[in-house]
Formats: C-alpha cells, sequence, structure tokens
C-alpha cells in the first residue's frame, strides 16, 4: 500500500468496516525483517519499535541503524519517543518520505523513559500532547500523513478522556489505548475504559493489551466497539496468529528463517524470535536445547531434524484448514526427524550403494561366469531382458541430470558474489558452507553412480561373452576328447586286423587283409584329419576370445583412467572456486 507518495491515507483503511490488525511497536522485536514476516499473515498496519526522537535527529549512526524499511513495508507507522513538540515534529519529517504516518509513545512505564520526560508521563501532560500533534500536522507536508499517539490510562479515568479529547482537537489521527495504568504490569486489561475512550471521541481508537489469539481480536471488538486491535507478545509467540493459527505454524517458522537470511539479521535477533515462537509447542527439555545454539546453521539443522522442512506440509498456504491447526496444535508439530539428504539424493545413495553390492557380488571368484550365465538365463531374467536397454538409457539421463544439478548447485554456493554476501552477513556463513557440502556430497554421489551404472552394464556384457567362449572351448575340447578315442579304438582295430593277417594262411586272406587294412586305414586318416581341424578352429576360437578379452580389459583401464582423471579436474575447479 503506498500512502506515503499522498495517493492513499492509512485513515481510508478505517473506513472499510472491518477491524484493522496491527503489529505493536517492540523495543528489539519489531523490526524490518519481523513486519515483513507478520504482513505475510494478514497484519494490516506494522509500527517500528520506539525510537528516541533526540538520538535520531543527533546521530547518523542511529538513524541507520534504527530505522530500516523497503517499498514493500508499507502501511508503516513510526512511533517516537520525544520530550519536547518541535523534536517530534524535526524527526517526523526525516522519515515521512519512506513512511505513513509517526506515532508519539505516551505509554512506556519504564522509569528511564518517564525521568527523560517521554513515555507514560506524557499522559499528565495534556496541553504538550496537544501541542506536539499540532506541530507535526503543520510541518509534514503531506495532508495525507497521520500523527497518532498511545497512551496508558489514568487510575482517573476522566483524565484520559479529557487527555484524548484534547489530541482530537489538535487533529490527531487516531489514538491507541494500552488498557492499563502505568503501574500495573499484568493485571486484567480494563476493557470497560477502553469503551468509554471510544465512546467519548469520533476519531478511531485502537485497543492494546492481552491479544494472544484471533478471538481475542473479535472479543475486544464486540467488548469495546473498537476501530483496531494492536498485539505485541502475541505476535511474538504466534507470528501468525491474524491468520487464525493457535500456535506459530511450521510454515511460518521457515519463513522466518528465509526472511532472516536475506535480510542478513543479527543471529541474537533471530534466535530470539524463534525462542518464542517454539516456546507454546516444545518441552523444557527440548527449549533448554534450542536457546544453547549458538550460530544459524545449527539452528536450521535443529529445526529440520526436530520438526522437518515445510515442504513436506507444502508451502504458499493462502489459510490454514482446521484440520491442519488442530493436528499442528495437538501434536506440536512434531514429526520424525528428516533424512540428512532430501529425498532424491537419497534415493540416488541407495541407489549408489546398490550398485556397488552388485557389482561386489559379479566379481566373486568363487562364482563362475558360466554359472553368472545360468542365473541371467532364469525365466524372470528373460522378462526383464526385454526393458534392459530402455532401462539403462533412462537411468543414464536421470543420472546426467542430477549430476549436472549437483554441479550447479556446487557453483552456486562456491561463487564469489556469494562469499562477498557471506563477508556483508556474517551468521550466513556457516549455512552457505553447509549447502556447499551437501552440493559436492550429491556431485560426488551422481557421479559415481553414473560411472559405476556404466561399469555394471559392461560387466554382465563381459560376463556373458566370458561364459559363452568358456561353453564354446568345452565343447570343442569335448569333441577332441571323443575324435581321440576314436582314434585309439581305430588303431587297436588295426592292430588286431594286423595280427589276424599274420596269423591267416594264403594269398586271398593276405589280399583281402590287405584291402581292409588300407580301407581301415583311409577311414581312421580321414577322421583324425576331421579331428585335427575341428582341434585348430577351438584353438584359433579360444586365442580370438583371449585377444577380445584383452581388448575388453584394456577398454575398461582406460575409462577408469579417464574418469579418475575428470574427478581430479572437478576437484581442482572446485578449489578454484573456493
Amino acid at each position: 500500500m503506498k500512502t506515503s507518495n499522498g495517493n492513499t491515507s492509512v485513515m481510508d483503511m478505517f473506513e472499510k468496516g472491518k477491524v484493522l490488525k496491527i503489529c505493536a511497536p517492540m523495543v528489539r522485536y519489531s523490526k524490518l525483517a519481523f513486519r515483513s514476516l507478520v504482513r505475510k499473515y494478514d497484519c494490516d498496519i506494522c509500527f517500528t519499535p520506539m525510537i528516541v526522537a533526540s538520538d535520531f535527529m543527533r546521530s547518523v549512526k542511529a538513524r541507520d541503524s534504527e530505522f530500516t524499511t523497503n517499498e514493500s513495508d508499507r502501511p508503516l507507522i513510526v512511533q517516537f519517543a520525544a520530550p519536547d513538540a518541535q523534536t517530534l515534529a524535526d524527526a517526523a519529517c526525516v522519515v515521512a518520505p519512506f513512511s505513513d504516518g509517526v506515532d508519539l509513545n505516551c505509554g512506556c512505564p519504564q522509569r528511564w523513559a518517564m525521568s527523560a520526560g517521554f513515555g507514560a508521563c506524557l499522559i499528565n501532560k495534556p496541553e504538550l500532547v496537544k501541542d506536539m500533534v499540532r506541530h507535526v500536522r503543520n510541518q509534514v507536508d503531506n495532508p495525507n500523513y497521520t500523527a497518532s499517539i498511545k497512551i496508558r490510562i489514568h487510575n482517573d479515568l476522566r483524565r484520559t478522556v479529557d487527555l484524548c479529547q484534547k489530541a482530537e482537537s489538535a487533529g490527531v489521527s487516531w489514538i491507541t489505548v494500552h488498557g492499563r495504568t502505568a503501574e500495573e504490569r499484568h493485571q486484567p486489561v480494563h476493557y470497560d475504559a477502553i469503551k468509554t475512550i471510544k465512546d467519548s471521541l469520533s476519531i478511531p481508537v485502537i485497543a492494546n493489551g492481552d491479544i494472544k489469539y484471533l478471538r481475542d481480536v473479535e472479543s475486544t471488538h464486540q467488548h469495546t466497539g473498537v476501530d483496531g486491535v494492536m498485539a505485541a507478545r502475541g505476535l511474538l509467540a504466534n507470528p501468525a496468529m491474524f491468520s487464525g493459527y493457535e500456535n506459530t505454524p511450521l510454515e511460518c517458522i521457515w519463513d522466518w528463517v528465509d526472511i532472516s537470511i536475506e535480510q542478513g539479521t543479527q543471529f541474537t535477533c533471530f534466535h530470539h524470535h524463534l525462542i518464542y515462537m517454539l516456546e507454546r509447542v516444545s518441552s523444557q527439555p527440548e527449549r533448554k536445547v534450542f536457546n544453547s545454539l549458538s550460530s544459524t546453521s545449527a539452528v536450521i539443522d535443529y529445526l529440520e531434524n526436530t520438526y522437518g522442512p515445510v515442504r513436506d506440509l507444502g508451502r504458499g498456504w493462502s489459510e490454514p484448514s482446521a484440520e491442519l491447526v488442530l493436528c499442528l496444535s495437538l501434536s506440536g508439530y512434531r514429526q520424525r526427524p528428516s533424512l540428512e539428504m532430501t529425498l532424491q539424493w537419497t534415493v540416488v545413495a541407495l541407489f549408489l550403494y546398490v550398485e556397488m553390492g552388485v557389482i561386489v557380488m559379479l566379481c566373486l571368484p568363487f562364482i563362475s561366469a558360466r554359472r553368472w550365465q545360468s542365473v541371467f538365463q532364469l525365466r524372470i531374467w528373460n522378462c526383464v531382458t526385454r526393458f534392459w536397454n530402455k532401462v539403462f538409457v533412462t537411468m543414464i539421463v536421470i543420472l546426467i541430470v542430477l549430476f549436472l544439478d549437483a554441479v550447479r548447485e556446487v557453483r552456486k554456493y562456491s561463487a564469489k558474489e556469494l562469499g562477498t554476501d557471506v563477508k556483508l552477513q556474517p551468521n550466513m556463513f556457516d549455512h552457505l558452507h553447509m549447502k556447499l557440502f551437501r552440493a559436492q556430497r550429491n556431485l560426488y554421489i551422481s557421479g559415481f553412480a553414473v560411472f559405476l551404472w556404466l561399469v555394471m552394464k559392461r560387466l554382465v556384457t563381459l560376463i556373458n561373452q566370458l561364459a559363452s567362449v568358456s561353453g564354446s572351448t568345452a565343447a570343442l575340447q569335448a569333441q577332441a576328447e571323443n575324435a581321440t578315442q576314436a582314434a585309439k579304438k581305430c588303431k587297436e582295430d588295426n592292430e588286431l586286423l594286423k595280427q589276424t593277417l599274420m596269423d591267416g594262411k594264403g594269398d586271398k586272406a593276405t589280399a583281402d587283409g590287405m584291402t581292409l587294412l588300407r580301407e581301415e586305414v583311409e577311414k581312421l586318416r580321414e577322421e583324425l584329419r576331421t579331428s585335427g581341424d575341428a582341434l585348430k578352429n577351438s584353438h584359433s576360437e579360444a586365442d580370438a576370445m583371449k585377444k577380445q578379452m584383452d581388448g575388453y580389459a584394456r577398454e575398461y583401464e582406460r575409462l577408469l583412467k579417464e574418469h579418475q582423471e575428470l574427478q581430479n579436474l572437478e576437484d581442482s575447479g572446485n578449489k578454484k572456486d573456493d
């Protein structure tokens, strides 16, 4: 809402007929990062922490540290503590181009503020308050710029009504009433007094005090008739209170982490806000552990391990569902500790270990290649082999995509400009270092998964080829043995025939014997020639297979060497980026 340029006024918001929900000014807490968070959860107007106007005007350093804003930080009311009218008007003129109004603190009950002449002591000086409002109105050159006051009540309510009516006559835009006296701290809020003040004025009135849940906003409006409700400690404990959450939702906690890292919030402030947010839903031992954390990365790891990443529940909720709010409230959104890696990298790591196990099994020395081939020929594998090539290509593509994504993450978290940002925002260093470590780990996982997938395919192919060669060699050896046995038998028959011829009588017997002998000799020679050719072919095929196996072995060693060189090159690249 761009209200500082004169186009629109904050006062128009009071004309919509709804109860405005406002974030109170809180010292050290209601700064830009926290205002950005509560605006995501239906907060209509935000106040800055109380700023001492005299210090703000005196020191440039004070102005830079106490007042920070951005274009989306609207509508924004700057609250000042000032002892005189001109100091307040000067401070208002400085912040007017960057805000939508100023608020005068007339309710701070702390002794140091009252002794300095501002805070709750101003409720006893109605003429001074009237003069301060009039100075702001006259000196800020923007008719839509608001001037409001935040007060506590008197024991004598008539004095409070008189103060408010005098401020109204001076042109105050609205009045925020904290329904306690300056002496009261945790006593019940006097809602009847707020109602009396509202009934006596024609300007908007905002109620403040003990607003802890969204139902308190409606009940306060019903009881007092105010135009808006301001919350302080209730929003610290649950920044999503105005959206209807009973306790701080997990999404809000991670939104705070993202906003704090983006804006470079100091760790102390970042940590304290989370302590408030988790107070209602964590046990005392858990709070003790969480309160002892000393770095942003430690806090993020604790949140992930204890409550889980918000991505499990889904980012970008517009409104909370009743079932989800009830579930988170009853269980304190206690989930199982999240894995150290995201789900996809857990799957990839598991796949890598499976690959390593399969390769170890394939390389076991006491299981022969022919035994593996018989396993591969089982019916179940015959069904798988039809899709093997598609599965192989698909896995290669997936693993390469994950590898490139890991390379991108490594480059992202080791970039030089990111290192410059870390120097400007020291609390980000541990978190970014952790992100870089995880990205490098994912790079190694995906790279080795791709390599082992290729090796496993080649290893299965080599085992099948070796089994085929071994089977062919065994068959040829069996054939050669059969031929040898036949030759021995022929030789024995030849000896027997020869002996018969020697023992035979007559030329006819000799001639018949010689003819039979020659036939047997020719038959034996033919069988010996066939067996020799078969044995020679067997030896040739065996030599060819041996050469092919040597070639595959050299190819495997070359691939392994190339992978090692690529890995060394990648490591050296990472070191250069660091």
